[in-house]
């Protein structure tokens, strides 16, 4: 079974309104040091009795390309990476939001996953983006030199009184870069966000399920296939890192609000860090809570029905514990609403489309 590492850099320049993320804005210098030293130490309490190897390495945040390099390669070396097939971090394109990104190959990064959003002036402005169009461009331009593995753009769609044909002029600016990815995904309100609080001139439901549609066909016109909700890679291109999240593999979380899951026998553990970095860094407990049985077959199905090619049969015994039997009457009822195949957990197109109401059927 694969084993990701995921580790969280909590600090950005500004809070962004619509970030339901942990991230919180920096009002003072970051003690680089510091957080590595708390990362390591973390890591080595989680590992020291671990049988499997690391696989992927993700460094997400807040924006984890505010520390320096050198930081980053600290930790990295901490890090036994002779498994490790892919080290992803998250960049944000502002100036004053990373160093060369030379550097970070140098530092041992292979994947670098630049946070855009939009290039258009205005929705930069009301998303709060720290950057410019011209930093975008030039931040993507400047990534796909360097001569990473795989470059990865974000970019959202159904923004405040957005058009079809501006979220188009968008997508189709992104596509011109020629990353071997892209993230494209829709603009929710979440809570605990200014957005909730204060919300914006959303498109309608209509409007939102045209982007998508239109949006969808141009990335596969351009040699972008789908296969996950948000997510498009050419010639075979994929974030290993997440695939193994929506197969439901098990990943170690480190640093503040980090998330993992542990299998341990037949029992699945899901673990959360503190959220706040100070109470991070005086060594707060980490949160564990076994995932009750009644609970998997939701969780498992929320996860492998994003994939478009969904996953093999055996994989929700192999990864709950729990027999198949569990999930096969209502397997078998979607299958006669030909909301999902008939030989592999996988949607079909019509359950694709409504995919809430597909994994809805798993609660019990």
């Amino acid at each position: 079974m694969s084993l990701g590492l995921y580790t969280h850099f909590p600090w950005c320049v500004s809070k962004c309104p619509y970030c339901d993320f942990n991230s919180h804005p920096l009002v003072s210098k970051i003690d680089e040091e510091g957080y590595v030293s708390r990362l390591i130490e973390e890591f080595n309490s989680l590992t020291d009795s671990a049988e499997k190897s690391i696989n992927t390495i993700y460094l997400g945040g807040g924006t984890p390309s505010l520390f320096s390099a050198k930081a980053l390669a600290r930790f990295l070396q901490s890090v036994d990476c002779q498994t490790v097939s892919e080290i992803t971090m998250e960049a944000n394109p502002g100036t004053l939001e990373h160093e060369p990104f030379e550097s970070y190959l140098d530092a041992g990064i292979t994947r670098i996953s630049i946070g855009v959003q939009s290039f258009d002036p205005e929705q930069l402005k009301i998303l709060g983006r720290a950057h410019n169009s011209d930093d975008a461009s030039t931040a993507v331009e400047s990534a796909l030199k360097t001569g990473f593995d795989g470059v990865n753009l974000d970019l959202m769609f159904g923004l405040p009184d957005q058009t079809l044909d501006e979220a188009m002029d968008d997508l189709q600016r992104a596509i011109s870069f020629g990353t071997d990815h892209l993230s494209w995904y829709q603009l929710t309100i979440e809570p605990r966000t200014e957005f909730h609080r204060r919300p914006p001139n959303l498109v309608s439901d209509d409007l939102r399920a045209d982007m998508s549609d239109t949006g969808r066909q141009l990335l596969e016109e351009n040699g972008y296939s789908q296969y996950e909700v948000s997510a498009f890679g050419r010639d075979g291109s994929r974030c290993r890192h997440n695939v193994n999240y929506w197969r439901f593999g098990d990943y170690i979380g480190v640093g503040a609000g980090a998330h993992g899951k542990t299998s341990l026998g037949n029992k699945i553990i899901r673990t959360m860090n503190p959220r706040q970095p100070r109470l991070y860094l005086s060594g707060s407990p980490t949160e564990m809570v076994e995932v009750s049985p009644s609970e998997l077959p939701v969780e498992f199905m929320m996860n492998a029905l994003r994939l478009t090619e969904g996953v093999e049969t055996s994989l929700f015994s192999r990864t709950t514990g729990l027999p198949y039997e569990v999930i096969s009457d209502t397997v078998d009822r979607l299958v006669s609403w030909e909301l999902m195949q008939p030989d592999r957990l996988q949607a079909t197109d019509r359950g694709y489309s409504q995919l809430n109401t597909v994994v809805g059927q798993f609660l019990s």
